[in-house]
């Protein structure tokens, strides 16, 4: 394949710098840039300016996967939690199970819970706590 079809020499590009019509004054009276007609570097021809591409923000994703992890090592270190829920009632047990809308609380001497997530307010670790006296 013959190169000189592809990219033009160096020759190629000065004599067609030196076919373009002289570039017309600025409109607020500064010469233009290249030091005026005298220059050797070949002036390019105004071309109109191509449209900019905005990238739209992506959202965040809607799930980051941290509660699902906190929930896993709770799950596998048997931690008992304290969660307690809108209406105020303590429920103290370890984890055993999760869903998108669910937590299956075992507790000691108490029946298992299945505790729906709408209905938790928060929940901590029981060695969290802080004594109230």
């Amino acid at each position: 394949m013959n190169r000189k079809l592809i990219r033009p020499t160096l020759a190629d590009i000065k004599t067609k710098g030196r076919d373009l019509p002289p570039q017309r004054p600025r409109q607020n009276g500064s010469p233009p840039r290249g030091g005026g007609e005298s220059s050797h570097a070949p002036q390019r021809a105004a071309q109109p300016a191509a449209p900019v591409q905005v990238r739209k923000r992506v959202p965040p994703p809607s799930e980051t996967n941290a509660e699902i992890f906190y929930y896993k090592k709770q799950i596998d270190a048997h931690t008992p939690m304290l969660i307690v829920l809108q209406d105020g009632e303590e429920i103290e047990g370890t984890i055993e199970w999760y869903d998108r809308s669910a937590l299956k609380v075992n507790r000691k001497a108490a029946p298992n819970l299945l505790v729906l997530k709408h209905n938790i307010k928060y929940m901590y670790k029981v060695e969290d706590r802080v004594a109230t006296e």
